[in-house]
């Protein structure tokens, strides 16, 4: 789903809201999850899962490359249910 698919589908979900309206929220949302990133801290949505930044090399020994930050997903309870579900 790409943001523009996310703002049309909560568009036809909430006809009592611009769709400015809407791309205003989704863009805050989306610009205060890469802030919160770039900081250095998590993002949380319960239920979906989380977000956090690492840094590589985990050990902090020394090694031929420049050092970088990725970020990591770990995915929420309920996100992995509806993934995989028990049989």
């Amino acid at each position: 789903m790409t943001r523009s698919e996310l703002i049309s589908k909560l568009a036809h979900e909430n006809p009592n809201l611009t769709v400015k309206d809407i791309e205003k929220v989704v863009h805050i949302v989306f610009d205060e999850m890469v802030n919160a990133l770039s900081a250095g801290h998590r993002v949380e949505f319960r239920g979906f899962g989380t977000f956090s930044v690492r840094s590589h090399p985990k050990t902090g020994k020394a090694v031929s490359v420049d050092a970088r930050r990725t970020i990591h997903f770990k995915m929420g309870k309920e996100l992995q249910g509806l993934l995989n579900p028990q049989k």
